[in-house]
């Protein structure tokens, strides 16, 4: 049972970055702007336990419109753990999902916790990773298209496009992540028509990209390349691939990029499997 004096609520100002610092020493390697993306998305699905009024436990229960939801950031400080803390604030943030169907990332060895809270896996994630070994101008898209900085692109256009690739509109999260000021926000238009785009921004260690979203395998390799380029000499460059997509696993080991570590993506309630065979990337493991 939580001790007396454990309150929960909706995080304060202030408390998510406390939170994203806590990610950090878990190596998750978050984003250094993640915290304003992510309380774009949802302003009131990030969720903190409190003992005597300090922050001991975490979890996001982000709410994409009226039918899907994802949970992430589940983290109890380790000194509090084993005292029943996380699993009365995940109780809690689950409860605020009403009857949403659920996604989550989890690591391999708690699938089976998860299961006994109803939800089912679907696929695996891998985090592959690799060095940019020089530095390099923006590569020509070939015959692909061409690029353009989102920034300056169509938005609605781009919200569009997005929609294949989540089961639930994010518009809010995808404003945010693109817009972002050191956020490398690279499309592929060919014929006036947006055929990929991905997103690489920067990490407490090296970049992350992500999303990675293209209409064949060529376009996914030279968003690739690009937004390699743009990562720096000696940067490390993480992708996280769904393993159900071949391309996406070929599109790696192309690059000569080495697997990290996998986590489970698992949903409780109706499975709503959104465009995984043209995902190269998924946005992260906190937000779907």
């Amino acid at each position: 049972m939580p001790q007396t004096g454990y309150d929960i609520g909706v995080m304060r100002p202030g408390e998510l970055d406390t939170v994203m610092q806590w990610a950090a020493r878990e190596g998750w390697n978050p984003g250094r702007h993640d915290a304003a993306c992510f309380h774009a998305a949802d302003p009131g699905g990030f969720w903190v336990g409190r003992l005597d009024g300090a922050p001991v436990a975490s979890i996001s229960v982000v709410r994409y419109g009226a039918d899907y939801g994802f949970l992430g950031l589940y983290i109890v400080t380790p000194e509090h753990r084993g005292q029943g803390l996380g699993w009365a604030l995940w109780q809690a943030g689950m409860a605020s999902l009403g009857t949403r169907s659920v996604g989550l990332d989890g690591v391999v060895a708690q699938q089976d916790n998860y299961r006994r809270s109803g939800f089912e896996l679907l696929h695996r994630n891998v985090r592959y990773t690799r060095h940019v070994a020089d530095t390099a101008a923006t590569p020509a898209p070939g015959p692909h298209g061409e690029w353009v900085d989102l920034r300056q692109w169509d938005y609605a256009a781009l919200r569009r496009y997005d929609e294949a690739f989540f089961p639930s509109g994010r518009s809010a999260f995808l404003h945010a992540w693109v817009s972002q000021s050191d956020h490398h926000a690279l499309g592929l238009v060919q014929y006036g028509r947006l055929v990929g785009y991905g997103v690489l921004r920067p990490c407490l260690e090296g970049c992350k990209i992500g999303p990675l979203f293209a209409d064949s395998p060529e376009q996914a390799d030279a968003l690739l390349r690009a937004l390699m380029a743009r990562a720096g000499m000696g940067s490390a460059v993480f992708l996280d691939i769904p393993e159900i997509n071949p391309n996406a696993l070929a599109l790696v080991q192309r690059h000569g990029m080495s697997p990290m570590f996998e986590t489970a993506r698992m949903v409780r309630g109706t499975p709503v499997l959104p465009d995984m065979q043209r995902t190269y990337g998924i946005t992260s493991f906190e937000l779907g």
